[in-house]
């Protein structure tokens, strides 16, 4: 029977994002504060994924060999270390969430059946590797709080309320969404980057955040005039106004996950298809309990 196991460890490190054939100036304009000298700290936290058939034993792997793996090959390494020296390949390509997350990996693969590393720098920006080249994950949290109300416009109270319960009631209610956006995108040899994590940001923040932040999404928002703006369904506008921005970046939106309550999520993806392909009639939202 195959499964796939998770260890977590931790690691505080320091880094600099600085490249040497550029001058002060033209570091900052790449990095911003990234840049200063002599860099800056996180606290570290990896999931190391592993896939396999169970032994006899009832183990994929057995999680004390798996440990001493870790912590042998990367975290005993790691921790309270300058990243920029420490490793000859973060020499070659900066330790960015995404490349650490890579690096990892190639440490990691001799002796583990690794089927995902995932990295956290801190809880909102994060990094997934899964050992295709230079290809990453990186996905950023953010919030915004916005009112809904779900009812159909061409079905009556009593219908909607069958429907939706409590939901349909006409003033709305009001919810702090969160969110996750992961893109997916190749490593800069040079930069350790697959996109610029401030260009991303802004996106994030001037497609989405803002407009919708303390909104009544119904009465607010012209796509929700007619569409009951459902988890499923703000997650797939979300989607539809963030593909072609993060596109001109030189990255792919991945994946789009809302968070509306603690009981409550939902997540949809890209699937690699061209945007005059993708509908929201056509698309599936898979929605899962937390």
């Amino acid at each position: 029977m195959k499964c796939i196991i998770n260890r977590r460890a931790k690691f505080s490190a320091s880094h600099r994002y600085w490249l040497a054939e550029l001058d002060e100036e033209k570091n900052f304009q790449k990095f911003g504060l990234g840049s200063r000298f002599p860099g800056h700290g996180h606290n570290y936290v990896l999931f190391v994924s592993l896939a396999g058939d169970l032994d006899e034993y009832g183990m994929v792997q057995n999680l004390s060999e798996v440990k001493k793996v870790i912590k042998g090959e990367v975290t005993s390494q790691l921790d309270y270390a300058y990243l920029n020296d420490v490793w000859s390949e973060f020499q070659q390509t900066l330790p960015t969430t995404e490349n650490i997350a890579r690096v990892i990996w190639q440490r990691l693969a001799p002796y583990l059946p690794l089927v995902n590393i995932q990295l956290f720098e801190h809880p909102e920006l994060w990094a997934d590797y899964q050992g295709n080249g230079m290809e990453a994950y990186l996905t950023i949290s953010t919030h915004f709080s916005a009112a809904h109300r779900l009812a159909r416009p061409d079905l009556n109270y009593e219908k909607n309320t069958e429907i939706y319960g409590k939901c349909a009631r006409p003033h709305g209610h009001g919810h702090n969404y969160h969110l996750e956006v992961t893109v997916k995108g190749t490593i800069d040899q040079n930069t350790g980057m697959l996109v610029d994590l401030g260009a991303l940001n802004k996106v994030i923040e001037d497609y989405v955040v803002e407009p919708l932040d303390h909104t009544f999404l119904n009465k607010d928002i012209l796509y929700f005039a007619q569409i009951v703006p459902t988890a499923e369904n703000i997650a797939i506008y979300i989607r539809n106004l963030l593909q072609q921005p993060i596109q001109e970046l030189g990255a792919a939106l991945y994946k789009v996950k809302l968070i509306e309550s603690p009981n409550n999520s939902c997540e949809v993806y890209c699937s690699d298809l061209p945007l005059t392909s993708i509908s929201v009639q056509g698309t599936e939202a898979l929605v899962t309990p937390l």
